[in-house]
């Protein structure tokens, strides 16, 4: 029998029994492959132990903490490794399709032609999305990406100025967006900013999928919910921000904001909820502000655009830009937004640069002129 052979005969061998998912394991390695060596055993383990959890193969590839993201498109496995994407072999034994079902069944979800995509966290924290057909036209798509319960410092990001200006804006508790390209960086650059908050300080964390790692003592988590196909209701990030407002926070933060959620942030961060964070995909600060206000005339399309442009300059304080400079995630720019006009007629939006990168490290060149604490 092949070694793939014996993985599926071990499997199938305990897929209805209860108890210890190793000590099944090695019991039925033994009783089926008696004559194979140590090594051979060993890797036998590894392997349907990794196929019973769900991943199969693709979990060595979820535990590296060099990858990032592992991602599966037909029979190919590619992953994100260093901000490169490089193939990583091929599926054997198994489909793609058998793998999402295996990684779903265990948190009761599912996927298929009524509900083609799903976005899902595992047990160990990491994200999933799953699409099939026929939303996915060629052949069913998995992307896993890693959840990191490492805190990076800010000096990862930025040389000791850079630091000494994130500091003092976490300190004079000024509302921040983090803004950057997809895997750019801005979830761990946030978790670094959250690392620097004060002890004492409470912190509600709301996410769609729980990937912020934060160490803070006093935090608070929640996560959104969607909707199931048994007509469980969601519970959107909207929904969120209002009950965190209820649960006394010394300071809100969003994982992300991408929809009606951001009109619910930006009012909560003018109501006296100052020091909060989130961030958003843009290229840069002021691309960040007019995606911002594109989200709120989409939550209120009845508000006047001064009305919306009063709001976001009034609530947000800063936008740190974060990019990828070779295989390093690096602060490109810190930005303060420009305070609305006295006489409320405003054009569109403006930004002052506090620090800029020109490919080295971070020149601050000013200071924030608007302090919150």
């Amino acid at each position: 029998m092949t070694p793939d052979g014996l993985v599926d005969a071990v499997c199938r061998s305990i897929r209805d029994e209860t108890g210890d998912l190793d000590d099944l394991v090695d019991r039925a390695v033994r009783r089926l492959a008696p004559l194979t060596t140590t090594d051979q055993r060993r890797q036998l383990r590894i392997d349907a132990t990794a196929q019973m959890r769900g991943l199969g193969e693709l979990d060595r590839l979820v535990d590296d903490p060099d990858i990032d993201e592992v991602l599966v498109t037909g029979d190919q496995i590619w992953v994100d490794r260093d901000g490169r994407v490089e193939t990583a072999g091929v599926l054997h034994g198994t489909t793609v399709e058998q793998v999402i079902e295996r990684i779903l069944a265990p948190i009761g979800r599912r996927v298929d032609r009524t509900t083609p995509i799903v976005d899902a966290r595992l047990s160990n924290g990491a994200r999933v999305c799953a699409v099939v057909p026929p939303v996915a036209v060629g052949g069913a798509s998995l992307s896993i990406r890693r959840f990191s319960e490492d805190v990076r410092s800010i000096a990862d990001f930025t040389g000791e100025s850079g630091e000494e200006l994130i500091r003092a804006i976490v300190a004079d508790r000024l509302n921040v967006v983090v803004c950057g390209a997809t895997s750019s960086g801005k979830t761990s650059l946030l978790a670094a900013m959250l690392d620097a908050v004060d002890d004492i300080e409470r912190l509600i964390v709301l996410e769609d999928t729980t990937e912020l790692p934060c160490r803070a003592p006093h935090v608070v988590r929640l996560e959104a919910r969607p909707a199931t196909a048994e007509g469980v209701r969601p519970v959107s990030l909207t929904d969120l921000v209002r009950t965190a407002l209820r649960l006394r926070p010394d300071r809100l933060v969003v994982g992300e904001v991408r929809s009606d959620e951001c009109l619910a942030l930006v009012q909560a961060m003018n109501t006296g909820h100052d020091g909060s964070f989130s961030t958003c995909h843009a290229n840069g600060p002021l691309d960040a502000l007019l995606r911002l206000e594109s989200l709120v005339l989409q939550a209120a399309p009845q508000w006047p655009l001064s009305a919306v442009r009063q709001q976001l300059a009034r609530s947000i304080d800063i936008v740190v830009h974060v990019g990828r400079q070779g295989r390093s995630r690096r602060i490109l720019e810190i930005c303060e937004v420009d305070p609305p006009s006295l006489d409320g007629r405003l054009g569109a939006p403006t930004v002052r640069s506090l620090a800029c990168s020109s490919g080295g490290d971070l020149v601050v060149a000013a200071r924030p002129n608007r302090t919150r604490r």
